[in-house]
């Protein structure tokens, strides 16, 4: 077979290799026009083959579909294989393959959409042709250069594309007719002797309406010249970057002796551990754009919408507060600036303060979906003062418990350059505030494997984030779920060499689906691409126990999740239920098919196993994260 095939009696190409999108179907739709106003218009890319066109295409649509703006990159291998199968490579071929994508990027710039073209394109005719066709129908068209040095190309070249041209091997005989194919099909144009960059010209624009050199540039980097361009269009408009800063609340160092010396000399509020976590929480952006404790406004906003409108509805679903009793409230109230107290250490001032009623029974039901008092955190809130108080906050030091964990209680902004420094391509989180057991670590190896070879990630990094603030006396302390997380990496169950185990520092709330939106939003903030959202997120039993069920739906946080304002930089990856599979002698995917085959291994069972220090089935956790929780469980029974 010599690789050819008469379509229309047109020589037409069978050799193409399907180009994987990062951004899913699903998520594309989800943020069609969540920003108002019109966007629609085409960046052609045009370069080299192997210069990063497509790279860069796709970085591109990721980051505009993340910020609520709809993309689609049309690269030319795509494009090969339905548009344009039956198109071969002669001269008038090659510019109606041109015309085509330019009529169809068209149609994408006038539905909205920000249409990405990455192609050789070696021809000014041709990519005139196509800036033409936008002009003509009143759309923006933008010529981007991606200029590096043939010499780079070429060292990129890992098909041996290159190779090849020097060689000689590129011809335009039949009996080479697939390679030349696969070679224009990665966007290479071809005469009958040529390779465009070899020995067929390809000519620079002239006049491009930006060039980036990509020598010593980051994909990312490269891609942040073009969100640059289309800044300056007003294409993105400035509040789609607010997710990219960070706003952390610490003084800055060349105030920080000032503020000090007038901390001890304000007025003071001695807080509690608890709320210490949430100054933490505030101090560190993890909340941003939050300037500190809620004022009413936000109060309400978070309460009522879940997201704060007035900052671009940004989801915030958990209301951060400060409760001050009645006493505090008339001895503070009227004051500019009063100090925050740690256990007779000045941590914060809080500025501008505003008091306003805590309406006690309203926040709970509205929260919780109850205000019964078994709950232990609303207990807390019935327990806590009858005002709140809100206000900027400006935090005079890091924070540190000294618990021998504080190395692993990383800021956003710490998280996003360790990130970097992994060459993580894409983020995915899992949070969790148990013990990790093969079912959990099933779900994020899955995950990993799908952002892989399903699309198109390279370096994929696992945010394993357990919750390290208050949790109910039932739980697994945080040390010791630490050190049982740490043994799993050293066993191998999940790879540690794309793992970051870190601490996530907010107070645990126990508020179903509307508290698993701050988890999410709060990764989101630090860097994360994908959400894992597992079982009953957040959830936990109903405390009337008389009623002997959980107190929310299991499934309903991943469907709230999906839906959430404010949470489009995220892609939500569903909860798939593992049980132990007697059939392999290990934890597996359930299969309703053959569901004598599964035993579900609950909590209480395992917590009933590790006090008798029995060992659970092979294949259910890592023998020495077991290990771990054998000794902290039989601890319990000394004290």
């Amino acid at each position: 077979m010599d690789g050819r095939r008469k379509v229309e009696g047109l020589q037409v190409a069978t050799n193409v290799t399907e180009q994987k999108h990062q951004v899913s179907r699903d998520k594309r739709g989800q943020v069609l026009g969540n920003l108002r106003g019109f966007r629609g218009c085409t960046v052609w890319l045009t370069g080299l083959s192997g210069a990063g066109k497509t790279s860069i295409a796709f970085e591109l649509e990721a980051y505009l579909v993340s910020r609520g703006i709809p993309a689609y990159g049309l690269d030319g291998d795509n494009i090969r294989t339905g548009l344009n199968k039956n198109l071969g490579f002669s001269k008038e071929e090659r510019e109606e393959n041109i015309r085509r994508v330019a009529e169809v990027a068209k149609l994408f710039a006038d539905s909205g959409v920000v249409a990405l073209c990455s192609f050789v394109s070696p021809y000014s005719r041709d990519r005139d042709m196509a800036r033409n066709i936008h002009k003509d129908s009143d759309l923006p068209f933008f010529e981007v250069f991606i200029s590096t040095p043939l010499s780079i190309c070429e060292k990129r070249d890992v098909k041996g594309l290159y190779k090849k041209a020097r060689e000689g091997s590129i011809k335009g005989n039949n009996n080479i007719f697939i390679s030349v194919t696969y070679l224009h099909l990665h966007k290479v144009t071809i005469h009958k002797n040529g390779f465009t960059g070899v020995d067929q010209v390809y000519e620079k624009p002239k006049s491009p309406d930006l060039v980036v050199k990509t020598v010593d540039l980051t994909i990312e980097e490269s891609t942040m010249q073009v969100v640059n361009l289309l800044e300056e269009h007003g294409i993105i408009p400035a509040t789609a970057k607010l997710s990219d800063i960070v706003r952390e609340l610490f003084v800055s160092e060349n105030r920080l002796n000032d503020a000090k010396k007038e901390a001890t000399q304000l007025p003071q509020f001695e807080i509690s551990t608890l709320d210490m976590q949430w100054v933490q929480v505030l101090a560190e952006g993890w909340a941003t754009p939050l300037k500190g404790f809620m004022k009413e406004s936000e109060y309400l906003q978070s309460q009522h919408f879940n997201c704060l409108v007035d900052q671009s509805g940004v989801n915030q679903s958990v209301p951060i507060v400060l409760p001050v009793p009645t006493d505090d409230k008339e001895r503070l109230d009227g004051r500019s600036s009063f100090t925050l107290v740690y256990k007779n250490k000045p941590v914060a001032i809080l500025r501008k303060p505003q008091f306003y009623t805590h309406r006690k029974e309203e926040r709970v039901c509205r929260q919780f979906g109850t205000c019964h008092k078994g709950h232990p955190y609303i207990k807390m809130i019935y327990e806590s003062g009858d005002w709140l108080v809100g206000g900027d906050l400006e935090v005079l030091d890091r924070i540190r418990w000294n618990d021998g964990l504080d190395r692993y209680r990383l800021t956003p902004n710490e998280l996003r350059v360790k990130f970097k420094e992994m060459g993580a391509d894409a983020v995915f989180a899992f949070q969790l505030r148990n013990p990790i057991h093969n079912g959990h670590a099933l779900l994020m190896q899955d995950t990993r494997r799908r952002l892989l070879e399903e699309r198109g990630f390279k370096k994929p990094v696992l945010l394993l984030h357990p919750l390290g603030g208050w949790t109910k006396d039932d739980d697994v302390p945080l040390p010791v779920r630490i050190r049982q997380h740490q043994a799993v990496l050293e066993e191998g169950v999940l790879d540690p060499d794309s793992t970051l185990l870190a601490i996530f520092p907010s107070p645990m709330q126990y508020a179903g689906p509307t508290e698993v939106q701050w988890h999410a939003k709060a990764r989101m903030v630090a860097g994360a691409n994908f959400y894992i959202v597992g079982r009953d997120p957040a959830g936990m039993p109903h405390p009337d126990k008389s009623l002997d069920r959980d107190l929310y739906d299991a499934t309903h946080g991943a469907h709230v999740l999906r839906k959430a304002p404010g949470l489009t930089q995220l892609e939500i990856i569903p909860f798939r239920v593992a049980a132990y599979d007697l059939a392999k002698n290990r934890m597996s995917f359930f299969e309703p098919e053959r569901k004598q085959d599964f035993v579900f291994i609950s909590g209480t069972k395992m917590r009933g196993l590790a006090r008798s220090g029995e060992l659970p089935p092979d294949g259910f956790m890592a023998p020495k994260a077991w290990k771990i929780l054998v000794e902290y469980y039989q601890s319990l029974k000394d004290q």
